[in-house]
Parts: structure tokens; C-alpha cells; sequence
């Protein structure tokens, strides 16, 4: 996957990170994931004395215990079904371990799925979980809580992406609630390989003749490899200021047409064998994506890739938030959906053209 990238993979520095984990207990969320496996990976190469692991999806937790059961079998570490929309678990889970570092990797983020039909899901799992989840923090004593971000939380167009600056708009609030808890958030762009990304996609499209299908001849996204992800993530929890967003120095955006070209070539056919076909953008979907707001400015750190976005301030009301999502109805419509994101949200923009003033 890194002949992908066009650059060469970031390599975190890991000085310190062993200190930081060490014997510790952390816990993870939808640590059944790509991104969150992939931390769990890491972090039980530092010697954390337990890992907690939580997932809704029974079969990813299960598989994530029988690889870290094989390859650290003396690590202590409890696997947990949950939801992060169901508070009084989280906490029951996080009163019983008491972890020192809470990485909050649960989230929807297929932008077309939550963009029609799904939108109050997106809500409840990546804003309310996100909420749930940093109060866990704070309230168990947590000294780390990280959030994992995106791109698409920039300017958004759509409404997973616009959850999850609400997200980040959660944990500036939720830092405030707890001064002895140091609350960051990370934002990264598309990682290679990650469960429903474009490179298992294309893929699949190879071995079975093709097409390979790409929405648009333009299209670019910034990339980075699973690894990088998660090492981006640690090193934010470990150099990180209370309420800091940090991004990752990428490089150039990557056309998505070249990378199918380039795994074409690589699994030995050529366009003749496998044909691109276009497909055009899907709802809510944009032909760039940004790593920072227009009203943002970066400043650096001690590592050369990794940057803290300095965004206007943006003071919500997290209780605001929450009631009104919890108090929304199962049919309400996606039009006020969008609304009310807007108002919470100024900068999002429906990809669904509609007008939201």
C-alpha cells in the first residue's frame, strides 16, 4: 500500500509514547475497526498493562481478541459488545477499569449511507457517542481523551462530515467540564486500505474483469497508510494541549483515477484488460478535500508532519446539542436534519443543494 502513496510513510516519534502507555489501562472504542485495531496493535507494543476494547459489532471484537490473544498473550485486555450511545455502559465499563488514555475510534463514516435515510444515525453515533464517550473520560479520571477526526469534518458537504466537526465542537465543550482531563482531536484524510475505501473496492473490481469505477476524472483525496493513522493518533495524545485539533502534513492530494491506474498496472493488466468507468459524484461528495477550515490557521509542533489547526472560537451548547437529539423524532425529516446542523454547524453546506438559510 505505501508504493501508493506517492511519498514516503510518516514515521512517528515513539519517544515517550512506551512512557505514556506503559502499565497504564487504556481503552478504545470501536476498537473492531481499521483505525481502531490497528491502535490496539500499537499500543500492546508498548506494554500497557490492560487494554479495553469496545465494539458494537460482535464478530470484529471477536476477531480482534483471538489476534491480540496470539500475538501478546500475556497482555491483560477485556473485549466489550457496546454501543457509545448507551452511556450508563460506557460508564459501567469505565468505572470498573478506570483507564488512564480513551481513544474514541467509534463512528458511522460512509458519507453516501449517511447522507440519505441514515442522517439522525450519524447524529446519535458520532455526535451523542462522542459525547458519551469524552464524559466517560473525564468522569473516570481519564488524564487522555482523543478523538479521531477527519477531513471531511472541514467546510463540510455533507452530513457525516458535519457530525463529526459537531464531534469535535463536543470535546472543546466537554474539555472545559474537566480541566484534569486533556481532550485533542486528529484529523487525517482517507486511509489506504481501511474497511470500505476505495483500495479493497477497486480491487475486487480487478479480479473480477472490471470496470473499475471512479465518481469523477478530478477527484483527489489525501492518503495515508493504516499504520501512519494510528501512529498520528498517539503521537497527538502524547504532545497534545487541551482542545487542540491537530492535522497531519499529508503531502499532495492523490487523483483518484491515477491510484486505480496504479493498481491496475500493479495486479499486471492494463486499461485495455481492466476498463475506468465514470460514474459521477455521489450525494454529498467533494471533488477536493481540505485538512483546514478557511477561518484556520496552523501552528507547529516538536514533529515535522504533525500541525495543531487553530480554529475561530466556536462556543456551543453541548446539553443544547444533545437534547435536541435525543429528543428528535425517528421520522423527522432530513430537511430540518440539515437545518439544524446548519445552525450548529455554519460552514456546512448541503451537498443536496438545498437552500438552509
Amino acid at each position: 500500500l505505501e508504493d501508493l502513496l506517492g511519498r514516503t510513510p510518516v514515521q512517528m516519534d515513539v519517544a515517550g509514547l512506551a512512557e505514556l502507555f506503559s502499565g497504564q489501562t487504556v481503552l478504545v472504542t470501536g476498537a473492531g475497526g481499521s483505525i481502531g485495531a490497528e491502535l490496539c496493535r500499537q499500543i500492546a507494543r508498548l506494554g500497557v498493562a490492560r487494554m479495553i476494547c469496545i465494539d458494537i459489532s460482535e464478530l470484529a471484537i471477536y476477531q480482534l481478541e483471538q489476534e491480540l490473544r496470539e500475538a501478546h498473550p500475556l497482555m491483560l485486555a477485556s473485549y466489550y459488545t457496546a454501543s457509545v450511545r448507551e452511556p450508563d455502559r460506557l460508564n459501567a465499563i469505565a468505572k470498573k477499569h478506570r483507564p488512564a488514555v480513551v481513544f474514541h475510534a467509534a463512528a458511522y463514516k460512509h458519507v453516501p449511507l449517511m447522507e440519505e435515510l441514515n442522517e439522525i444515525e450519524a447524529l446519535r453515533t458520532n455526535v451523542l457517542g462522542t459525547l458519551y464517550a469524552a464524559r466517560m473520560a473525564g468522569d473516570c479520571g481519564a488524564t487522555r481523551f482523543v478523538l479521531i477526526s477527519t477531513d471531511k469534518a472541514v467546510n463540510p458537504t455533507n452530513v457525516m462530515g458535519a457530525s463529526k466537526r459537531l464531534a469535535e465542537l463536543v470535546v472543546q465543550g466537554v474539555a472545559s467540564e474537566f480541566p484534569n482531563t486533556q481532550y485533542v482531536s486528529v484529523r487525517f484524510g482517507n486511509v489506504l486500505g481501511s474497511s470500505g475505501s476505495v483500495v479493497p473496492l477497486f480491487s475486487a473490481q480487478i479480479a473480477r474483469g472490471g470496470p473499475v469505477t471512479v465518481t469523477h476524472p478530478d477527484i483527489v483525496r489525501y492518503f495515508m497508510t493504516i499504520p501512519e493513522a494510528a501512529q498520528l493518533v498517539l503521537q497527538a495524545a502524547l504532545m497534545g494541549g487541551s482542545g487542540q485539533i491537530f492535522v497531519l502534513n499529508m503531502g499532495e492530494p492523490v487523483k483518484i483515477v491515477d491510484l486505480a491506474r496504479m493498481l491496475i498496472r500493479l495486479s499486471g493488466k492494463t486499461e485495455h484488460d481492466i476498463p475506468i468507468a465514470y460514474t459521477g459524484l455521489r450525494p454529498g461528495e467533494k471533488l477536493f478535500e481540505e485538512l483546514l477550515a478557511n477561518d484556520e490557521t496552523t501552528e507547529p509542533t516538536p514533529h515535522a508532519k504533525l500541525r495543531i489547526a487553530k480554529a475561530a472560537s466556536h462556543l456551543i451548547s453541548v446539553d443544547a446539542i444533545a437534547k435536541w437529539i435525543c429528543e428528535a423524532s425517528p421520522a423527522v425529516s432530513e430537511l430540518d436534519i440539515r437545518v439544524w446542523i446548519h445552525e450548529q454547524v455554519p460552514e456546512y453546506v448541503s451537498g443536496m443543494g438545498r437552500n438552509l438559510h
